[in-house]
């Protein structure tokens, strides 16, 4: 049987649908080359062609997936949410939804970082830029938060960070345990978390204007 060619789709596309499945199933090291490529259906020149190694396919292949998943979450979590707090919670739903389905291994970018020793290389890399979005996205939304309760820009950098923290957090208890409501026990924390800020927020305030 012949192989596929470029003509089927694109080769460079199959080869990142390839490696993204493989290397989040199976591990960056576990996934050599020609499994990539046998999966794919592309000749082995065109990983050649396209791709100056196994590192650089697997770093183009965590951009394409950072570019989707925070399109999903972002989009997930607007979605569900009107007002700052209700948005703020839904994250937690958000990430439930990703924990039931059958494909789910854990986070691609820390699963990843976990297997690359070096905090330079380009997958390393990819990595740390995902999470940088994800907190600027909470950020945004930790801003807002806390704008309605009249609190300030440096409570929200804090809330941001500790909220990083319980995604994460819950994406790793999910990961081990299989438990996909870790996402729920994050969400209760997190609401006495929105509690505790709001607190400290009114006893500020009132402090303030004595």
């Amino acid at each position: 049987m012949a192989t596929l060619d470029d003509t089927t789709g694109s080769a460079r596309e199959r080869l990142l649908d390839a490696a993204e499945a493989l290397i989040y199933a199976g591990g960056i090291h576990a996934t050599g080359v020609d499994a990539i490529v046998r999966q794919s259906g592309t000749a082995r020149k065109s990983f050649y062609t396209h791709f100056e190694s196994k590192d650089a396919l697997v770093a183009a292949a965590l951009e394409r997936r950072d570019e989707r998943w925070m399109k999903w979450f972002i989009e997930g979590t607007l979605r569900r949410g009107k007002h700052p707090r209700a948005r703020m919670l839904a994250m937690f739903d958000v990430l439930r939804e990703w924990f039931v389905s059958e494909d789910f291994h854990g986070c691609a970018f820390l699963n990843a970082a976990g297997e690359i020793a070096s905090p330079d290389d380009p997958i390393r890399v990819v990595a740390r830029e995902h999470k940088e979005r994800l907190l600027a996205f909470v950020r945004a939304q930790c801003d807002e938060y806390v704008a309605s309760t009249g609190g300030d820009s440096r409570r929200a950098a804090r809330l941001s960070r500790q909220w990083l923290i319980l995604i994460d957090g819950a994406i790793g208890v999910a990961l081990v345990s299989g438990d996909a409501d870790a996402a729920l026990d994050a969400r209760t924390a997190a609401g006495h978390l929105l509690d505790s800020n709001s607190a400290s927020t009114r006893s500020s305030n009132g402090r303030a204007s004595t």
